[in-house]
C-alpha cells in the first residue's frame, strides 16, 4: 500500500508499505544485477550506506545460477542475506537489447543466452514465474522496450502488445501469489508505460494501464538515446495520467540532475548503474561535482573525497590513498569509491524527502544543481 505523505508542487513524498518493510520515497534503488552490487559491496555495506531497496535482474538470475535454484535456497532475500525490499526487473530490457539474438511473437520472445547461446523463451507468464521463484518484494511486468528511434506505426503495435502482456502478467502474478509453495505471497506488481517520445501514445497508454489498478507504475523506454529535454517533456506530460496515489518509477535514470528534474515532475522511484559504474572508473560524486581521482592533482591530497561526508570511505581514507589504489589496480580502491557514490545518492534522496516535506524542494534543487557545477 502506498501512502502519499506530502506534495510540494508536483514533487511527492510517500511511503510504500511492503512485506519487507516501508520504502520512503523518493528513493534511489541500488543496482545489484546478479544479486550483488558490482565493486565487492556486501549487503552489510548496503545497511551501512542507507540503502532502502536493492534491485536485481530477472534475466541474469534466470540464466545464472537459475531462479529454481534460488527458490530451493529460500528466495533472493535469504540467498543474498538482505531483509529489506528487493525489486526485480522483468528481463524485458535485457531481452530486447539482444536485437540480433531474439524474435518477438505475441506469446513472448525467443532468444539466445548471451552467455552460452542456448535457446530460451520468455513471455509474461515466464517472467512472472521467475520473479515469483526469486520472491522479490516488487516484480516488474514483462514489456517491450522499443528501439529508439522507432516509427509511430511500430510504437503503436509495440505498446498495444505491451498492454496485452501486462494483463497476462497481472493474471499470472495473482495466480502465483495464491500457490501454496510460493515464498512471497504478497509480491507487488508494477506496470510499465511505453510509447517512446510520442506524447499522445504515452498518455493513452498511461490511461489504459491505470485502469488495471496495479501496485505501482513505471516509465520505461527513456534514457535510450533521446535528449534530456525530450525525456523531461515526456515525464511531465505522462505522469499526470498515472494514479496519484500510486508510486511512479523512472527506469534506468540517472544522474543527480536527472533525478532532481524527475522528482519535480512527480517521480518516486529511480535506479541507475551510474554511481557504481563511475566509481569503478575512478569517478566520485560530490556536492561540488564529479571528481576523477585518477588525476595527478590528488597525488598528495590527504583530504577525504568530500569534506564533511559521513560515508565509511570519507571517514577513513584520503584522496591520495584511493588514487594510489586505483593506479595499483587494487580492488579496494574501486570498492571505496562505489561505497562513497552509493552513499552520496542515498543521502541525496534523504535530503530530497526532507526538502519536499518542508515545502522547499524547488530551492533545494536550484542550490544542488548550482553546487554540483563547481568542478566543471
Amino acid at each position: 500500500m502506498y501512502k502519499l505523505v506530502h506534495r510540494d508542487g508536483y514533487a511527492k513524498r510517500g511511503k510504500l508499505l511492503t512485506v519487507h518493510g516501508i520504502i520512503e520515497t523518493p528513493v534511489f534503488m541500488n543496482v545489484g544485477t546478479v544479486a550483488a552490487i558490482k565493486g565487492a559491496v556486501s549487503t552489510m555495506d548496503l545497511y551501512e550506506i542507507g540503502t532502502q531497496v536493492e534491485l536485481s535482474n530477472t534475466y541474469h538470475l534466470h540464466l545464472r545460477p537459475g531462479d529454481k535454484i534460488i527458490k530451493k535456497l529460500g528466495g533472493l532475500h535469504k540467498f543474498m542475506n538482505w531483509d529489506r525490499p528487493i525489486l526485480t526487473d522483468s528481463g524485458g530490457f535485457q531481452v530486447f537489447s539482444l536485437a540480433g539474438l531474439r524474435k518477438i511473437k505475441e506469446e513472448g520472445v525467443h532468444f539466445r543466452s548471451h552467455i552460452d547461446g542456448r535457446k530460451i523463451f520468455m513471455g509474461p507468464e515466464e517472467s512472472m514465474q521467475i520473479q515469483s521463484n526469486l520472491a522479490s518484494t516488487i516484480a516488474m511486468a514483462f514489456d517491450e522496450c522499443a528501439p529508439y528511434p522507432a516509427t509511430r506505426e511500430y510504437m503503436i503495435d509495440s505498446v498495444n502488445r505491451t498492454l496485452r502482456w501486462l494483463e497476462r502478467c497481472k493474471k499470472e502474478r495473482d495466480r502465483l501469489n495464491q500457490q501454496e509453495d510460493t515464498i512471497n505471497k504478497q509480491q507487488l506488481l508494477f506496470g510499465i508505460n511505453q510509447g517512446g517520445t510520442f506524447t499522445d501514445i504515452r498518455i493513452d497508454h498511461a490511461k489504459r494501464i491505470s485502469e488495471l489498478e496495479l501496485d505501482g507504475y513505471a516509465l520505461g523506454g527513456l534514457a535510450v538515446g533521446e535528449s534530456h529535454e525530450e525525456m523531461y517533456h515526456i515525464i511531465e506530460e505522462t505522469v499526470p495520467y498515472l494514479p496519484l496515489e500510486k508510486p511512479v518509477y523512472l527506469m534506468g535514470v540517472g544522474t543527480p540532475a536527472n533525478i532532481l528534474e524527475a522528482v519535480e515532475r512527480g517521480v518516486d522511484f529511480f535506479d541507475c548503474v551510474y554511481p557504481s559504474r563511475n566509481g569503478r572508473h575512478g569517478h566520485a560524486y560530490t556536492n561540488q561535482g564529479k571528481r576523477n581521482l585518477l588525476n595527478a592533482q590528488y597525488e598528495l591530497d590527504d583530504r577525504p573525497i568530500e569534506e564533511g561526508c559521513q560515508c565509511m570511505t570519507c571517514r577513513n581514507y584520503s584522496r591520495a590513498y584511493i588514487r594510489h589504489l586505483l593506479k595499483a589496480k587494487e580492488m579496494l580502491g574501486l570498492r571505496l569509491l562505489v561505497l562513497h557514490n552509493l552513499y552520496f545518492y542515498n543521502k541525496m534522496m534523504e535530503e530530497i524527502r526532507e526538502a519536499i516535506e518542508e515545502d522547499r524542494f524547488s530551492q533545494y534543487k536550484k542550490e544542488k544543481l548550482e553546487q554540483m557545477q563547481e568542478l566543471g
